[in-house]
């Protein structure tokens, strides 16, 4: 069996479209074909007293005659027996008929080399497609999840061009394609699946599917074909966490947790629970981020900068802000703040506007 088959355990590379559908191309051209054929055939028809057959001289020619002279002559055929004599009728052959027999034959050649080439051009894109994926990031699951984190990605710098989505169902594809992206349906469980999507070479991998049992076996076998990949996995239920965490995962979002704890706290404080959504919302009023440290930041303490410090990362340990460990920020230190979506004129954004970072050689 190919490897592109569509058999979900072996996966296929979906690219998306940046062109028309072949099927619009070769309707087109169907449409234009007939067009040229109708038109000459009334043109012959309007003056067919500039032509004769020579099978029966004395007969006017009839329409069926004139679409005989013209499907002959426009595919270069050319019997002979019906031919133009008058002057006017030899000048429209060659100033109108001539041109559209070749329009006519270039449409019927350009269509057939898009049937025959399609395969082979989908061949090639796929082909440098896979030279190009390097450092990119693997989302399995392309449903409510998996989207909302693509989006989030987008938001934050990433190209789209530099994402591939893994999911079984051709429906999900078909969504990932519309939205740009490069999709593998598939199996994520199975390791040609994984490897169809270059897993070997991903720095992170989400995934996002409705079952945890999946997601712990998706999670095995993606830290097996890479060690040094950043897995970020989702449970539906807690108790699954740890399971999770020793199958190779880095992060682990509890979604039935989460929301549960968001619905808790809306009901009991409709404002606390506004707040929270907000943060979660990307683009609007408050957002979560982590940037670096400036160098006029190091040695101060976290609750004396700019931005409302939440924690700081430190020897790939995160810290709380007000833990002593980090009471003072030193060099190589990053911090997770709460800021505004958009920078604003009296909240600016420390870090992006070509300030001295502290992880940067003197």
């Amino acid at each position: 069996m190919p490897l592109d088959s569509f058999h979900p355990s072996v996966g296929r590379v979906s690219l998306p479209d940046r062109t028309r559908s072949p099927w619009w191309e070769l309707g087109r051209r169907v449409l234009m074909a007939l067009a040229i054929l109708v038109g000459t055939v009334l043109l012959v028809w309007f003056d067919r007293e500039g032509y004769r057959d020579n099978a029966h001289p004395a007969r006017e020619l009839s329409l069926l005659d004139a679409f005989y002279y013209t499907t002959v002559t426009l595919s270069t055929t050319g019997y002979g027996d019906i031919a133009p004599m008058s002057d006017q009728a030899r000048l429209v052959n060659a100033l109108v008929v001539t041109p559209a027999r070749i329009a006519f034959l270039v449409l019927l050649i350009g269509t057939t080399l898009e049937v025959l080439a399609s395969q082979g051009r989908e061949m090639f894109r796929v082909s440098r497609w896979r030279k190009k994926m390097d450092q990119h990031v693997v989302v399995i699951g392309y449903g409510t999840k998996g989207r909302s984190a693509i989006d989030t990605l987008v938001s934050n710098g990433y190209d789209r061009d530099s994402i591939v989505v893994v999911d079984p169902e051709p429906v999900a594809m078909e969504e990932a394609n519309r939205d740009q992206l490069v999709g593998i349906i598939g199996d994520a469980t199975r390791r040609g699946v994984l490897r169809q999507a270059g897993i070997e070479k991903a720095t992170h991998v989400i995934i996002t599917t409705d079952r945890d049992d999946s997601n712990v076996l998706v999670t095995l076998t993606v830290r097996q074909l890479n060690p040094d990949a950043w897995i970020v996995a989702a449970v539906r239920e807690h108790e699954n966490v740890a399971l999770m965490r020793q199958s190779g995962a880095n992060s682990v979002i509890t979604s039935s947790d989460a929301v549960g704890r968001l619905l808790g706290l809306s009901s009991m404080s409709p404002t606390l629970g506004s707040v929270m959504e907000d943060l979660m919302t990307y683009g609007e009023g408050l957002e979560v981020a982590e940037r670096d440290l400036l160098v006029n930041e190091v040695g101060k303490q976290p609750q004396r900068l700019p931005d409302q410090v939440i924690a700081v990362v430190r020897d790939e340990k995160v810290y709380r802000y007000f833990d002593p460990v980090v009471s003072l920020l030193a060099r190589g230190d990053r911090l997770i703040v709460v800021r505004p979506a958009k920078e604003l004129p009296w909240a600016p954004r420390p870090g992006t506007h070509g300030e001295e970072l502290a992880d940067e050689d003197d």
